[in-house]
Parts: structure tokens; sequence; C-alpha cells
């Protein structure tokens, strides 16, 4: 079983345009957001969770206890309602929803002990995007 907590370097986007798209980011915003390549850190302390992605752009952090309710701002300045849960032993599903539209959104971690691999959907895109990390040993 891999380890989910660590150090993780993006290095490749596929579909992602059309899903920044979707979650309402402006077209500038959705380029620079494509070219950059964030670091994530990811710890984890019981059912605790802390997520952490930094780049030039920005830095977004996150804390959060698996299947509890928690908010988001999203890059569109939006807040959305968030819970994320394991899924075996190597996958982290968070699911979200706008309160204002209804509209739904996910992100599927898939860690495996090279990378992490993100599935990105919402209802208005046409394809799920992904998101391709690395993991960087210390």
């Amino acid at each position: 079983m891999p380890s989910i907590a660590g150090k993780y370097q993006h290095y490749k986007n596929d579909n992602i345009d059309d899903y920044f798209s979707a979650v309402g980011v402006p077209f500038m915003g959705r380029k620079m957001m494509g070219l950059s390549s964030p670091l994530m850190e990811i710890t984890v302390d019981g059912d605790n969770m802390t997520i952490k992605t930094s780049s030039l752009l920005r830095t977004v952090e996150y804390k959060f206890t698996l299947g509890e309710e928690y908010e988001e701002e999203m890059p569109s300045k939006t807040v959305i309602k968030s819970v994320s849960k394991m899924q075996n032993e190597n996958e982290l599903i968070t699911e979200s929803v706008i309160p204002e539209t209804g509209e739904k959104t996910s992100r599927h971690y898939l860690f495996t002990d090279e990378e992490c691999v993100i599935t990105l959907t919402h209802e208005k895109a046409k394809t799920p995007a992904k998101r391709y990390f690395k993991r960087v040993t210390s």
C-alpha cells in the first residue's frame, strides 16, 4: 500500500482547460493555471488531512476531517461544500456541490508509490480532466 502523505510535483495535465472553464475560471486564469506546475503536499493525522498546493500564482491549503463537510474557495472565488473520504487504501474521493447552482464536481486522487493522479469532473465539463504529480523524495 502506498503512503498518501508526502510531496508531489505536478508534471502533466489532460483536458484541464475544459474543466477549468466548467468551474468558472476566466480565460487568462485557465491559461496560467494550465501552465503552472504546483507542488502538492499532503499530511495525514488519523482522519485529519491537509492538502497544500503551491505555485508561483497562489498557495491553497485545505484542512479537513474524512467524512465531514468543509468549505473550499475555487479559483473563481466560488465557495463550494465538500466531503472527502477514502476508498480502498490508495484512493481519496472529494465530492463537492456549488450551493448557488447545485452543480456537482469531484476529485479522485489515485496514489501509487511513484505518483498521484487526480481526475477532475464537473457536470458541465465534456470530459474528465487529469493532473499528474510525481512523488518527490525528500
